[in-house]
């Protein structure tokens, strides 16, 4: 005998329910997976905030403020000083002044000259290594060594090197070589900027060599080979199509490579210590012996807000002339 069982009846559905039920489910998702970014990002969001901006803040209201080592420990009731900070600074005539100038002075001709020579040895390192030739990895792996060293091991190995008696750069250059009736000072005098410049392009042409290479790796092999055919050879290929191929890469290296330099202050504080020589006077060092060695940080202070205005500045015309090239040439 066989039971049939009828399924039991449901009541009338209450119109909206299963709706509301659709809703309540899918709601919570659709708050979360927009916000869901955001909530990955705001660790590194806080993190910027309390490492950079909170203390760039700081350091603009300390300019403003007469404070000296009386005021450190409460530095917030050192007295207002207004603009008066900045009126020393920029004041050419007096002594603060005048050595700021000089300090930025020698900043951009150091900045210049070691921009220049890491993009010219980066540049030419990448192109000797676009061909394929036996031990290419090795070199590769060997130009990479100074861009991978840390900076404090690799200049205080450089800081031995320069030593007058016993460092490694006076024997090959004076003993070997017979250069100079005497053995060199390089950390002291004249001399220390060209130990600084040497240093800098070390250690910052492998980067340089890195970014350009992987540019080269977008550039068709079509190109060269049609103007292979028309007749060019090396020369004008890396005038006619390797740097105008470049020319965004360079554009971003070459800033990269200024912003860098021009702030660097550990290899100027490594090499030289808390004081450094004339001729090397950074104004990134300048600045620190400015704060910290005077106790006068409200000039300090003042001296930093302007240098960030200025990068600021010469950042932006970069940009700005960078983008009008970038539409001509599409144009």
């Amino acid at each position: 005998m066989t039971t049939t069982v009828t399924p039991r009846p449901e009541g009338p559905a209450v119109p909206g329910v299963r709706a509301d039920k659709a809703r309540a489910l899918r709601g919570p998702r659709r708050i979360r997976r927009p916000a869901l970014p955001y909530l990955f990002l705001l660790p590194a969001l806080l993190l910027e905030l309390l490492v950079h901006l909170v203390p760039m803040l700081m350091g603009i209201v300390m300019s403003f403020k007469e404070l000296t080592q009386f005021h450190i420990a409460h530095w917030d009731t050192a007295p207002w000083a207004g603009l008066g900070n900045y009126r020393v600074s920029l004041d050419f005539d007096a002594p603060v002044g005048e050595a700021l100038l000089k300090s930025f002075v020698t900043t951009c001709v150091f900045t210049l000259a070691s921009v220049s020579l890491c993009w010219l040895i980066g540049t030419a390192a990448a192109l000797f290594l676009q061909e394929n030739f036996r031990g290419r990895g090795l070199l590769r792996t060997l130009f990479l060594v100074p861009y991978a060293l840390p900076v404090y091991a690799a200049v205080i190995t450089w800081a031995f090197m320069f030593q007058r008696d016993n460092g490694l750069v006076n024997h090959v250059l004076h003993d070997q070589l017979g250069i100079g009736d005497s053995p060199a000072f390089w950390l002291i005098g004249e001399n220390s900027f060209w130990a600084l410049l040497t240093v800098s392009v070390w250690k910052g042409w492998p980067f340089a060599f890195l970014i350009v290479m992987a540019g080269l790796q977008n550039i068709p092999r079509d190109l060269y080979e049609a103007s292979a055919l028309d007749g060019a050879g090396v020369w004008r290929q890396i005038r006619h199509v390797t740097l105008p191929s470049l020319r965004p890469v360079n554009q971003v290296l070459v800033l990269v490579l200024f912003l860098w330099t021009f702030n660097d202050f550990n290899t100027p504080f490594v090499l030289f210590g808390k004081a450094a020589p004339e001729s090397a006077d950074l104004i990134s060092l300048h600045i620190y012996q400015s704060s910290f060695q005077t106790w006068n940080f409200g000039t300090g202070s003042a001296m930093s807000v302007l240098l960030l205005l200025f990068l600021l500045l010469v950042t932006g015309a970069y940009l700005l002339l960078t983008g009008r090239g970038r539409k001509g040439d599409h144009a």
